[in-house]
């Protein structure tokens, strides 16, 4: 009779796990992405963030995960989620992309992050671009949004 509540707690577990990975799956890489957009061209969401961002934490945890936003995100866009501070070399478009702030700058950006941010912008997370399938930007947002709002600007013809 003792092992009732543990089977019952670990059959409620298994069946929350797959969707809350399901919630992160939709992301893509930038190698992904020029694959992706080679077989099938379609609209590309860009979101840029940082570790030390509170609002990009949140946005993770509050909008990202909302079922509506997954399921925008996954059928009618390519989703990249990219650390503006990531230390590694990209591969995007047959160039090589690189953090070359490392070691000069106590936030260093990626070359990725400058470049789709504008070279002449500050850049300050969490950065979304959405983008036409030719990859040119039809939206930047440079800050916060919540999950209606986000819905909102990945569906203007709602």
């Amino acid at each position: 009779m003792k092992s009732v509540p543990v089977i019952l707690i670990l059959i409620f577990l298994s069946r929350h796990s797959p969707a809350q990975e399901k919630s992160s799956d939709f992301w893509l890489d930038f190698e992904q992405l020029e694959d992706s957009l080679r077989v099938n061209p379609k609209p590309v969401f860009l979101y840029f963030h940082t570790d030390w961002c509170t609002y990009c934490r949140k946005m993770e945890a509050e909008v990202f995960t909302k079922p509506f936003i997954v399921a925008e995100l996954s059928e009618n866009y390519y989703a990249v989620k990219f650390d503006a501070e990531n230390p590694e070399d990209v591969i995007f478009d047959g160039m090589v992309f690189s953090n070359r702030q490392l070691k000069k700058s106590r936030t260093p950006l990626h070359d990725l992050a400058i470049l789709f941010n504008g070279q002449n912008n500050p850049f300050a997370p969490p950065l979304m671009l959405l983008m036409d399938e030719n990859f040119l930007v039809k939206k930047r947002v440079n800050s916060y949004l919540d999950s209606k709002s986000l819905h909102s600007i990945l569906n203007p013809d709602l």
